[in-house]
């Protein structure tokens, strides 16, 4: 089921194009937003590298062998090394459940580490714009 709370928008980014922001401060531990996701079976992925989608999708499945879009704002969510909101992943319903890890002002871009924890440092496999 696609939830967001209200006030999200997406709007230009100073870290890479666009990005997510709320029009109201987001408390921490909230829920942001639950996102579907549309999964991409292992033999799909080959044929998304070189297009625009690749640097969009998630790691996805049990052993993070397959990939996937987030709907909603999903994808559109920049990363951060020390970001203001994580992630969760649901494989059994196929979404992405996205939480404030401290209060977020209002205006503010929300973002979470592409690598699930805050702090992990490791490169992108994409290069950022």
């Amino acid at each position: 089921m696609s939830q967001r709370i209200p006030g999200l928008y997406v709007a230009h980014s100073e870290i890479s194009g666009r990005g997510v922001f709320c029009l109201e401060e987001i408390s921490e531990g909230s829920l942001i937003e639950i996102c579907p996701v549309i999964p991409i079976p292992l033999k799909e992925m080959e044929a998304i590298k070189g297009t625009t989608l690749y640097d969009y999708y998630f790691e996805w499945g049990e052993e993070a062998d397959q990939g996937a879009i987030a709907l909603g704002f999903g994808s559109i969510f920049n990363h951060a090394v020390n970001p203001n909101a994580k992630y969760l992943v649901d494989y059994e319903s196929n979404e992405l459940k996205v939480f404030a890890i401290g209060d977020i002002p209002a205006g503010v871009e929300i973002t979470f580490n592409y690598h699930g924890l805050p702090g992990n440092k490791e490169k992108l496999w994409f290069e950022k714009w």
